[in-house]
């Protein structure tokens, strides 16, 4: 199991540092051509904006996975003994109930029904909106690896 949480860990760092420094040199590149050559780039404006999109998805699926995703625990840090095992198992259902539903079958149909490509860059709609299912994907198995590190005693439950 520390494996295959070392591979996600791995691969998911990775594909955000890629995004940052994307949007790092994406966007001093658009700078420049604005204010220097006078003349901005429609390329990297379009790059920009699907780039964004996609480090902010797969940025929410790893923020899930390290459990410092905004959460409002007012009333679990409140309860205590078996009413707070019931209510953290409550939540955990309601949001992998929302993720498989909304992220990942919302997010196949959206993308599957997508016909028509970007302007710019001419990339179908439907690579941009496979962020959603990847991440629905991934925020799925992160925590499915957490429960079962938590019923095997290797991970405390935050």
């Amino acid at each position: 199991m520390n494996k295959i949480n070392d591979i996600i860990d791995k691969i998911m760092t990775a594909f955000l540092a890629l995004a940052m420094l994307a949007l790092l040199l994406g966007g001093t590149w658009q700078i420049f051509t604005r204010w220097v050559i006078r003349n901005p780039s429609t390329f990297t404006d379009e790059f920009l904006r699907y780039a964004l999109i996609w480090s902010a998805m797969i940025g929410s699926a790893y923020c899930f996975y390290k459990n410092e995703h905004l959460a409002l625990d007012l009333f679990t840090s409140k309860a205590k003994g078996v009413p707070k095992v019931i209510l953290t198992v409550f939540i955990e259902l309601a949001i992998i109930f929302f993720v498989v539903y909304v992220f990942i079958f919302g997010g196949i149909k959206v993308a599957s029904n997508a016909t028509n490509a970007s302007s710019v860059m001419k990339i179908p709609f439907k690579i941009l909106y496979a962020v959603f299912p990847i991440s629905g994907v991934l925020i799925v198995i992160t925590r499915i690896i957490k429960y079962v590190m938590i019923l095997l005693g290797k991970q405390e439950d935050k």
